[in-house]
């Protein structure tokens, strides 16, 4: 039997990918990323099939037709979303697999028979967050205002009991991964001894 996938959800800007990166350094094996699709461009140092399938809108909008997509959504104009063969090749491979998905995604998870462990990254505040988006400096105004509107509901979601079965405020990064560890060590080690 395939391992539970492991979902990880929070705002853009609460550090997702900088906890994953260390999950990753130290059980990397035991782990199979789920590579989203999305129609919003490359960022500097991203690479199509390693960090995002960058595709047209017609072509995301086919597929999703077609429901080839477990959850998909738009944010700041742009569509993301999860594939059915980007999971399923991940678990076929005896993998844990690492969905990054936002609030929009959950919903439409929980909808499935993926039975994920469910795992929200929340900043210390909203405060916190915009400084942390305005460091990357990625950001116009406009996007930035629509960044924070979309973690405000994403926050108020991930608050809500039941909706996860962890949450972890990412305040200090070695204290966020060492939640985050503690959470997953055991779906490791039940993967092992199979």
């Amino acid at each position: 039997m395939a391992p539970r996938p492991l979902v990880l959800c929070g705002p853009s800007g609460a550090g997702k990918s900088t906890l994953l990166k260390l999950l990753l350094d130290e059980y990397g094996p035991h782990f199979g990323f789920s590579v989203s699709h999305t129609t919003r461009s490359p960022r500097p140092g991203e690479e199509h099939g390693k960090h995002y399938y960058f595709v047209s809108r017609q072509e995301m909008e086919r597929a999703i037709g077609a429901g080839e997509f477990i959850e998909n959504a738009v944010f700041s104009g742009n569509m993301y979303g999860t594939s059915k063969k980007a999971v399923q090749d991940v678990l076929a491979s005896g993998r844990i697999c690492i969905l990054d998905i936002d609030t929009q995604g959950v919903m439409q998870v929980k909808k499935t028979d993926l039975k994920p462990h469910y795992v929200f990254i929340k900043p210390p505040s909203l405060e916190d967050l915009e400084k942390r988006l305005r460091a990357r400096g990625t950001e116009t105004e406009e996007s930035l205002a629509k960044r924070l509107n979309t973690a405000q509901r994403e926050l108020e979601y991930g608050a809500v009991p039941g909706n996860f079965d962890k949450i972890i405020v990412n305040d200090v990064v070695e204290k966020a991964y060492s939640e985050l560890r503690k959470f997953i060590l055991p779906v490791i080690e039940e993967k092992s001894s199979k």
